[in-house]
């Protein structure tokens, strides 16, 4: 169905048109300030400003007869360009009806608004104030903070998330700084310039979309204000399989602003989804659920939830886009954020270096009771008194405290018994 759409602005010549003259052709413009700026038509890129195609009359206004070229589809239109808001619109208006004077009806049409759509763009850097706060790689530390308890965890990140809508669209949202930049799908925020940003204490804003990714489904919002709370972000080099995770959305059918608990199920790319790195959790993900965002025990954004699949003979499955995609997308207006996210503490902390190994390979590894990896692994701890604990299946417990001192190496080998 899309590459039919296409192809009626694609195709230059009007003979590949039936029942189209020459003579009632008419000529649709594009054209924008900067020029130069990307033209999309459904999804698909047709050329770049100034454009221009030469169209049917009756995509303009009705035709005179039922023979005549119609319009049988709604249009988006949008513009994008490098370091500029991205310009989403409708380009049609419609559906109409097309009824005989016998009362036969040939279905609906739509019209082209106009034959001339211009854009002034405006300057991304007007609307990506703040900071953006996040964990990144280049830091191998063990992470021993507690984690939170599911209500905590909720308590403080919540008042970040916004219920996203507009008449026909319902999903959800989260501001990554205090100065009212939100991120969601494109999949919500497709189609249309805003939405209504509704928070958890029933305030509602106008969202403005001021950016949407080209190939990763992320879009981000900009509401007028600033002291908005917002959620950290952590790379996905932090997450680990079977991690407990909670997703914050709005499913359409449930309560606004529901909470899931699950864990990650696996972390890769996914031939059914589009590009990215996907986290697949078995918390419950549904529609409307779409843009919001999935926390680890810190309360930190892993990750955007974006998608299901249910059916092919599998319980439904749950997938979130990394944090680490939103980073990517973040950075084009935030190319600081990295080291912002990475400076040190008010109080330096001190390592040393710990090497574990066991017979056999493959054990799991606690440190202080919290999972780090497996068998073998080395580890840079805070100095200090930690408790080891090696486990392997069918094996009794391997446990050790040590005393670790600034920048010495150490070595343990857990030796299970048969």
């Amino acid at each position: 169905m899309r590459s039919a759409r296409v192809a009626l602005f694609l195709a230059i010549s009007l003979s590949s048109l039936p029942c189209v003259r020459p003579t009632n052709a008419e000529v649709l413009k594009i054209t924008s300030n900067p020029s130069g700026a990307k033209v999309e038509i459904d999804g698909v890129v047709v050329g770049a400003t100034p454009y221009e195609a030469k169209l049917p009359g009756g995509y303009f206004h009705k035709t005179h007869s039922v023979f005549g070229a119609r319009l049988e589809h709604a249009m988006i239109l949008r513009i994008s360009m490098d370091g500029y808001v991205t310009k989403e619109v409708v380009m049609t208006e419609g559906p109409m009806k097309w009824v005989a004077l016998n009362g036969t009806d040939h279905g609906d049409y739509w019209l082209l608004k106009t034959d001339h759509f211009d854009f002034t763009l405006e300057p991304a850097s007007r609307y990506f104030t703040g900071a953006i706060s996040a964990r990144v790689p280049g830091n191998s530390n063990v992470d021993l903070r507690p984690e939170l308890t599911a209500e905590a965890l909720v308590e403080k990140s919540k008042p970040a998330v916004v219920l996203l809508s507009t008449q026909s669209v319902q999903g959800t949202g989260f501001f990554v700084t205090d100065t009212g930049v939100i991120a969601t799908n494109a999949h919500v925020a497709r189609g249309v310039g805003s939405l209504e940003a509704t928070t958890p204490s029933g305030q509602k804003l106008e969202a403005r979309v001021v950016y949407t990714d080209d190939n990763l489904d992320i879009s981000l919002l900009k509401v007028e204000g600033s002291g908005f709370p917002h959620l950290d972000l952590a790379d996905v080099s932090t997450v680990h399989q079977g991690e407990t995770v909670i997703a914050i959305g709005n499913p359409g059918a449930g309560l606004p602003f529901s909470v899931t608990k699950g864990i990650v199920s696996a972390v890769g790319s996914s031939g059914q989804l589009s590009l990215g790195t996907w986290i697949q959790t078995d918390a419950a993900i549904n529609p409307g659920n779409s843009g919001g965002p999935l926390l680890n025990g810190h309360g930190e954004v892993i990750g955007i939830n974006t998608a299901k699949i249910v059916g092919n003979n599998s319980q439904s499955l749950g997938f979130a886009l990394s944090s680490t995609d939103l980073l990517a997308v973040l950075g084009k207006f935030y190319p600081d954020s990295s080291s912002q996210s990475q400076a040190p503490p008010a109080i330096q902390e001190v390592f040393g270096s710990l090497s574990i190994s066991s017979t056999p390979d493959g054990a799991d590894v606690y440190v202080d009771g919290k999972f780090v990896g497996n068998t073998p692994e080395t580890l840079k701890l805070p100095t200090g008194t930690h408790v080891i604990r090696i486990t392997s299946e069918g094996k009794k417990d391997w446990q050790r405290s040590i005393e670790v001192l600034k920048d010495n190496q150490l070595n343990l080998r857990a030796e299970f018994n048969p």
